[in-house]
């Protein structure tokens, strides 16, 4: 699996973040929207769960989330959304060739349909370690214990 590379947009501040920006710590990226009925806050709401649990560690995290709805995610949106699972976690928004080439880059399937509006993703979750090299991927974060000693693992 490549290193972690993209140029986005990160909701809290409005600033324009690469992978570099992240470097050194640990990431975690998903992809999803902020109206998603279910997956998407059950994931979010573990992934806090699993940086509660590193407790001083969790410094040393970024939880990076995608969304793939940039047509209703606004970057207001976004950071309301995200800020309501924990501090750590960055909403990025992308344009559409930005979005569609870092989901080609690790092979996850996206789409919005109009009437009704859809939209469909991948659920995995890929880690990656302070050098950007992609560690792990998962479909599942509900063993929110398991996930925070695999990030341990990362971290040391």
């Amino acid at each position: 699996m490549p290193k972690l590379e993209f140029a986005m947009t990160r909701a809290s501040d409005d600033a324009a973040v690469t992978a570099h920006d992240y470097r050194g710590r640990v990431v975690l990226l998903y992809f999803g929207y902020t109206h998603c009925p279910d997956i998407c806050p059950a994931t979010l709401a573990n992934l806090a769960d699993v940086l509660h649990r590193l407790g001083a560690r969790a410094k040393d995290v970024a939880v990076l989330f995608v969304t793939v709805d940039p047509n209703r995610d606004t970057l207001p949106i976004l950071k309301s959304y995200t800020n309501a699972f924990a501090p750590q976690i960055d909403g990025l928004r992308g344009s559409p060739d930005a979005l569609a080439a870092l989901a080609r880059r690790y092979r996850v399937a996206y789409g919005v349909t109009e009437n009704p509006y859809t939209v469909m993703h991948t659920s995995a979750v890929f880690f990656f370690d302070p050098k950007g090299r992609a560690r792990l991927v998962t479909m599942s974060t509900e063993n929110t214990a398991d996930v925070a000693a695999d990030i341990k693992r990362l971290l040391d």
